[in-house]
C-alpha cells in the first residue's frame, strides 16, 4: 500500500488526505498547531464562493466552481452547517457599471448562476442597500469550515493524524522522502506540502526553490452591531487594477454579520494583530524584491488600508458605500486573519492556485481563498499528480 505524508492539517491538507485514502494510499498529516484547521481555514469568512471573479479556465475558475457544488454536497452528507443564501454584488455609480457587466460576462464565462438586476430588485433581496445595479449570484452559500474539517478528520480515524508535529527537515531517498518531527522520523512514498502560511519555507526544506514567496496580508474584520441591516451577503463591484476584492458584510450561519476584511501587510506569518511580531519573518519581507516592487505599484491603496485599518471612521465610510445606514458605532472589532499570497520577485501577486512538483512530491504553493471552496476539487488535482507518477 502506498504511503504519503500530508504537511499541513487545514482543510486543504486534510481534504488532499482524504482523496488520498479513498484512493487506497495509507497516509500521515502533520499538523504543527495542536488542532486542525488552525489558521486560514479557522480564520475565514465562512464563504462558499461561486467563482465569478476568476480567470475563465483557470485553476480558481474551474475548482471554485466545481468546489461550490461538491463542498456543499459534503457539508449536506456529513451534517455539516451551510446555507446556500446567494450574494449581491453591487454598482454604487453608474461609473461602475462597464465593471458590472463585465464581471456578469464573466460569470456566463465561467458556468456561474448569475443575473443582472435593477435597483429596485436589488433592495428586494437587500432593503438597505444603495446601488444603482446589481448582479445576484444564486449559488454563494456560507458553511462553517471548521466543521467541514472536523468531518474530514473523522473519515481519516484510521490513518495517522499527528499533531504538534512540525516538519524540521525534508530529504529524498531512493524510493521515497523521509519527514523529520519532534516525534521521530517519517519515512513515506511521496509528500505533498499543504502548509499554507509557510507552504514556500516546507518546500525549501523539500529541496526545492519555489517560483514564489508567501507574503502575509491581514485581513481585518469588524462584526455589525445592528445585524437587521443586512440580510445575506453584499459585495462591491471589484476594481481589477486593485490585488483584493474590497471591504464586504456577510451574515454568518449564527445571524451576525461580519464586514471586512481590510488588508495590510502583517508583521509575522500568524500575525493576527498589529502586536504579533516576528523579525525573521520581517526580515524575509523585506529582503524579497518583490515587496518593495508591489509596494511601489499600490503606494496609495496602501497607505488607504493602513489609514482604515486605525480609523473605525474610515471603515463605516467604505461600509456605507454599500449600506448607508452604517454607522461608526455599529462597527465591534473581529477577529482577523492572514492571507498566504503568494508573490513573484517582479512584485506581481500569484493569481491563480500554484501547485508544483518534483520527484515524489506536489507542493501547494499559492492556495489562498477561494482554496477552501475549491478544496475537494485541489484535492483531486493534487492526487492525480502524485499517484500517476508512482503507478
Amino acid at each position: 500500500m502506498r504511503h504519503v505524508v500530508v504537511i499541513g492539517g487545514g482543510i486543504v491538507g486534510l481534504a488532499v488526505a482524504d482523496e488520498l485514502a479513498s484512493r487506497g494510499s495509507r497516509v500521515t498529516v502533520l499538523e504543527k498547531e495542536r488542532g486542525w484547521g488552525a489558521h486560514q481555514t479557522g480564520h475565514n469568512s465562512n464563504v462558499v464562493h461561486a467563482g465569478l471573479y476568476y480567470r475563465p479556465g483557470s485553476l480558481k475558475a474551474r475548482m471554485s466552481v466545481a468546489g461550490n457544488a461538491s463542498m456543499v454536497a459534503f457539508a449536506r452528507e456529513h451534517g455539516v452547517p451551510v446555507d446556500v443564501c446567494g450574494k449581491l454584488v453591487v454598482a454604487t455609480s453608474e461609473s461602475e457599471l462597464p465593471r458590472l457587466h463585465d464581471l456578469a460576462a464573466r460569470a456566463e464565462a465561467n458556468g456561474v448562476p448569475a443575473k443582472l438586476i435593477s435597483a429596485a430588485r436589488a433592495r428586494e433581496h437587500e432593503p438597505e442597500v444603495s446601488c444603482v445595479a446589481a448582479l445576484r449570484v444564486e449559488s454563494t452559500a456560507i458553511i462553517d469550515f471548521p466543521a467541514v474539517c472536523a468531518a474530514l478528520v473523522g473519515r481519516l480515524s484510521s490513518h495517522d493524524l499527528r499533531l504538534r508535529s512540525p516538519a524540521l527537515a525534508i530529504r529524498s531517498v531512493p524510493g521515497g522522502v523521509e519527514v523529520a518531527t519532534p516525534q521521530g522520523v517519517v519515512r513515506a512514498d511521496a509528500l505533498v506540502n499543504c502548509a499554507g502560511l509557510h507552504s514556500d519555507r516546507v518546500a525549501r526544506l523539500a529541496g526545492l526553490t519555489p517560483s514564489a514567496r508567501i507574503v502575509p496580508f491581514r485581513g481585518e474584520y469588524f462584526e455589525l452591531r445592528r445585524t437587521g441591516l443586512v440580510r445575506g451577503l453584499i459585495y462591491p463591484v471589484p476594481d481589477p487594477t486593485l490585488p483584493f476584492l474590497g471591504v464586504h458584510l456577510t451574515r454568518m450561519l449564527d445571524g451576525s454579520v461580519h464586514c471586512g476584511p481590510n488588508a495590510v501587510l502583517a508583521l509575522r506569518r500568524e500575525g493576527y494583530r498589529w502586536r504579533d511580531f516576528s523579525l525573521a519573518d520581517v526580515v524575509d519581507v523585506a529582503r524579497f524584491p518583490g515587496t518593495w516592487r508591489l509596494a511601489r505599484k499600490y503606494a496609495r491603496t496602501g497607505a488607504e488600508e493602513v489609514l482604515r485599518s486605525l480609523s473605525r471612521k474610515r471603515f463605516a465610510a467604505s461600509l456605507a458605500r454599500l449600506v448607508p445606514a452604517v454607522r461608526e458605532d455599529d462597527l465591534v472589532r473581529a477577529e482577523a486573519g492572514v492571507r498566504a499570497q503568494a508573490m513573484l520577485p517582479d512584485g506581481s501577486l500569484v493569481d491563480d492556485f500554484l501547485i508544483e512538483t518534483a520527484e515524489r512530491q506536489v507542493h501547494v504553493l499559492n492556495a489562498p481563498s477561494p482554496a477552501a471552496t475549491g478544496s475537494l476539487e485541489i484535492a483531486r488535482h493534487v492526487a492525480d499528480k502524485i499517484i500517476t507518477p508512482l503507478e
